[in-house]
């Protein structure tokens, strides 16, 4: 019992009164997916698509690339090289010397030049070697001589992502800096230039040792560094003052040797030292990127879920459609802002997704309100007044059930004269389909004049007209009185169309008795709670259902065998004639009721027939 309570607590929740709940089961679904890691590849390709919409950064014309190039490989032959070629490098940059100087190279078999390589590194004094670890983890590190020599160590190792594209250096691991850093810790070491970052801007190591990764900030493709031809510095065709007190990062850029993916470059792939310089230009500006933490990041989820579904709740169709393509566009152009204007990486893919999710649900959730609605009114209305009821739900929806409300209305009830008789003359099965031919031809006079079908009572039909909503504006409020005469006036047109029929299948002719009167009823569901079922109530209903019987008691000679209260017909005097034929006084009631019969549209025509009857 707990449990059945507890599914019919949450149906009323997801068809209640609730615009943000669609958008908050999309933000919990969105951020289970971040959990699991399956937004991250989608905001991967996020990332590389903020570098290609924001404005190029200019990179820092304090860092230099020396380029182990084609030109050079041409010149000196096949990679790697005798260290000579670094010692005449060294001595060439010591005329105008460079604040600092990091190889992305590494220096690990001893060779017959490692003396005079040694001697030149530590001549220049400001020169940083690099470190790494092979496939199985073994330390790769420069030889004794050379690393006595070198003035830092860095290491050079990154990892791209799976797509290929490095978007993180990681800056310390086991406390040894990454290259570009400890190059740029060197510099800083030796010079007080004022375009160096003041110490605490620049990384240190965590006490536990744990590798630290840092968010790298493309300024642009890498043809906008500084680069030199490792040949031309050595044989002198730079002029000297091009790399004085720059940051120079010495490494191969030859195509194949260390190839590195960036947003900026991927076809073809730009040279691994270029992220060393990055980094550097990073640290020198204060712009490298600044991601949402985790916690911020569901946050965020959380708010653009619900927020959404309630935006698109209030929306029509039309209205859903342009917001949905609108927020996604928005919220990508604020990524992009927040990414030129302050570096922080906003998620992408996630907050667009729980848009869209949020939009799904929001359509779901309507989708699944429509055909309750629908499967409560589709039986008894018009296909067009359903369509009216879904647009204006909130005024009648609440908590999965119709909110009862008390308005004016027009109640019709109709049955067929001598039932009983008929009945026990035609075999119930041939009985059951000659009374379900009539009421379906009734019914469809009754819908497409805009009634609705409150309940058959054996061959009767009660009708309502001005429900589900209250007329307010006071020239719609004869409508419902209008509509409902002429209902009954087709139902007459129609029945005898129908009679024809019956009398060519030797059927029995029907003969029906209408009764019509306006008034307040209270509208609403009505039964328990396995069945509901929507009606009116009232005093309204009763005079009616007597107008009805009365039909009986009228032997006046009349077109339509329609009666009608004087409230009704003071509603639709301008259009309809009536004939009194009499009075009634309900039980409980001190006033009477006074009794008319429709005798047609009110017209000259009519009128003169109507003349003449009298005559």
């Amino acid at each position: 019992m707990a449990f059945k309570k507890w599914i019919e607590r949450c149906q009323k929740y997801l068809v209640g009164n609730h615009p943000w709940l669609p958008g908050g089961i999309a933000a919990v679904l969105s951020m289970g997916m971040w959990q699991l890691g399956a937004w991250q590849s989608l905001e991967q390709s996020g990332y590389s698509a903020l570098f290609r919409f924001r404005p190029q950064l200019d990179w820092d014309d304090h860092v230099a690339v020396i380029a182990i190039d084609e030109a050079s490989l041409d010149a000196y032959g096949q990679f790697p090289w005798s260290r000579d070629r670094y010692v005449q490098l060294l001595q060439a940059l010591q005329k105008n010397p460079p604040a600092a100087i990091g190889f992305d190279i590494l220096f690990v078999d001893p060779s017959s030049a490692d003396s005079r390589l040694a001697e030149a590194i530590s001549d220049s004094g400001n020169v940083t070697l690099a470190i790494a670890w092979n496939e199985e983890g073994l330390l790769l590190q420069p030889l004794p001589i050379l690393d006595e020599a070198a003035a830092q160590i860095g290491h050079i190792y990154h990892q791209p992502d799976k797509d290929g594209i490095s978007r993180q250096a990681t800056v310390f691991v086991e406390s040894v800096p990454f290259l570009g850093l400890a190059t740029l810790k060197l510099a800083r070491e030796r010079t007080a230039a004022d375009w160096l970052p003041q110490a605490s801007q620049i990384p240190e190591p965590r006490a536990d040792g744990d590798v630290q990764n840092l968010w790298i900030n493309w300024p642009g493709n890498t043809e906008g560094v500084a680069t030199y031809s490792f040949v031309d510095v050595v044989e002198g065709r730079v002029d000297p003052n091009a790399l004085a007190n720059k940051l120079v990062l010495v490494g191969t850029t030859a195509t194949g040797l260390d190839p590195l993916s960036t947003p900026l470059n991927q076809t073809p792939p730009t040279g691994g030292v270029y992220i060393h310089a990055a980094l550097i230009d990073n640290l020198i500006n204060q712009r490298q990127l600044i991601r949402l933490p985790f916690s911020g990041t569901l946050l965020l989820l959380l708010v653009i879920g619900p927020a959404s579904s309630w935006l698109l709740f209030r929306l029509d169709p039309r209205g859903r459609i342009v917001i949905a393509l609108l927020l996604p566009v928005a919220w990508f152009a604020i990524a992009v802002a927040a990414f030129s204007l302050v570096y922080w990486w906003l998620p992408v893919a996630a907050p667009i997704g729980t848009v869209l999710l949020a939009g799904v649900g929001v359509q779901l959730r309507e989708q699944y309100e429509k055909q309750q609605l629908m499967s409560l009114f589709s039986k008894y209305v018009a296909p067009e007044t359903a369509e009216l009821i879904w647009k204006r739900k909130a005024e009648i929806f609440e908590n999965g059930e119709l909110e009862p409300q008390e308005l004016t209305a027009t109640v019709l009830f109709s049955d067929i004269r001598g039932f009983t008789t008929i009945s026990e003359k035609l075999p119930p099965r041939e009985l059951l389909g000659w009374l379900n031919l009539y009421l379906d031809t009734m019914s469809r006079c009754i819908m497409q004049h805009g009634g609705v079908i409150d309940k058959y009572i054996g061959d009767a039909i009660m009708a309502v007209f001005g429900v589900p909503f209250a007329q307010t504006d006071e020239k719609d409020k004869p409508r419902h009185a209008l509509q409902a005469i002429a209902a009954s006036i087709a139902m007459h047109e129609k029945l005898q169309q129908l009679n024809q029929r019956f009398k060519v299948e030797n059927k029995p002719l029907i003969e029906i008795g209408v009764g019509i009167h306006t008034g307040v009823v209270v509208a609403g569901s009505l039964g328990g709670a396995q069945r509901l079922n929507y009606s009116v109530v009232g005093d309204t209903v009763n005079v009616a259902a007597r107008l009805e019987t009365m039909n009986k008691e009228v032997n006046v000679q009349r077109p339509y065998n329609i009666l009608v209260s004087g409230t009704t017909l003071d509603y639709v005097s301008d259009n309809y004639l009536g004939q009194e034929v009499g009075t009634i006084q309900l039980k409980g009631k001190e006033t009477t009721t006074r009794v008319y019969s429709i005798v047609g549209e009110h017209s000259p025509k009519q009128l003169l027939k109507l003349d003449q009857k009298s005559g």
